[in-house]
C-alpha cells in the first residue's frame, strides 16, 4: 500500500532501547499491548507530536501496520528520521511469543 517509501522493522529487529510508540484507539491499547510501549492514538498525533522523541529510535505499531505506516509517513515529513513502521503490527509481535499484556497489567489480547 505505502511501498517501499515507509522504513519497516521486524518485531525481532526492535532494539530494546527503541521508543515504541502504538497508535491503536484506547479499546484496542487497553485490551492488549507491549510491556513499556507509549500509546498515543493515531488521530491524536497532530496535538501531540511534540511527545515523540526526535533523538532516539521510533518503532510505530498498530494492529497490522497500516496506521503506523501513516504515521511514520506523517513523521518523517514533520523531521523524524530515526523512525520505521513495525511490519504486521501487534497481530506479528503475539504471533513472534512477544508479551502482551492489558490495562490491568494482567495477560492481554490484540483485538
Amino acid at each position: 500500500m505505502f511501498g517501499s517509501q515507509v522504513p519497516t522493522v521486524t518485531v525481532t529487529e526492535i532494539a530494546d532501547d527503541a521508543y515504541l510508540l502504538d497508535v491503536r484507539e484506547d479499546d484496542e491499547w487497553n485490551a492488549g499491548h507491549a510491556p513499556g510501549a507509549h500509546h498515543l492514538p493515531m488521530m491524536e498525533l497532530p496535538a501531540r507530536i511534540a511527545e515523540v522523541p526526535t533523538d532516539r529510535d521510533v518503532a510505530v505499531i498498530c494492529r497490522s501496520g497500516g496506521r503506523s505506516a501513516q504515521v511514520v509517513t506523517y513523521l518523517m515529513r514533520n523531521g523524524w528520521d530515526q523512525v520505521r513502521n513495525v511490519e504486521g503490527g501487534m497481530g506479528e509481535w503475539a504471533a513472534a511469543g512477544r508479551p502482551v499484556v492489558g490495562e490491568d497489567g494482567q495477560p492481554g489480547r490484540v483485538v
